[in-house]
């Protein structure tokens, strides 16, 4: 799958996650772009969106968006915090669909 990293996850992140291609937001020269315009241009070209932004279910409507969005739910969005979720986040990534939120907590 294609996984897009929002610009407050650790770029480092994109290592653990194996088999698959990942991206960051930044690389793409996306930094800074707002969480709706941000998804609609993502859709066009990642499977999956990872985030630790705990509002953006709240602040977008998901279902209109044709990629799945995966939410990290960590102490804080430290590298260390996040990497032990990365079994659970493999796992779930395979199985979330599109316009959906699937949260990855502790």
């Amino acid at each position: 799958m294609k996984l897009l990293l929002d610009e407050c996850v650790d770029c480092r992140l994109a290592r653990d996650l194996v088999g698959h291609s990942v991206s960051t937001v930044p690389r793409h020269g996306w930094a800074g772009i707002k969480n709706g315009d941000l998804l609609a241009l993502a859709e066009k070209e990642f499977d999956a969106f990872i985030t630790v932004d705990r509002k953006i279910s709240t602040q977008q409507d998901l279902t209109k968006f044709k990629l799945a969005v995966l939410l990290i739910r960590a102490r804080t969005n430290r590298l260390e915090d996040i990497r032990p979720l990365v079994p659970e986040l493999l796992e779930k990534i395979t199985r979330t669909a599109p316009g959906a939120l699937t949260i990855v907590e502790t």
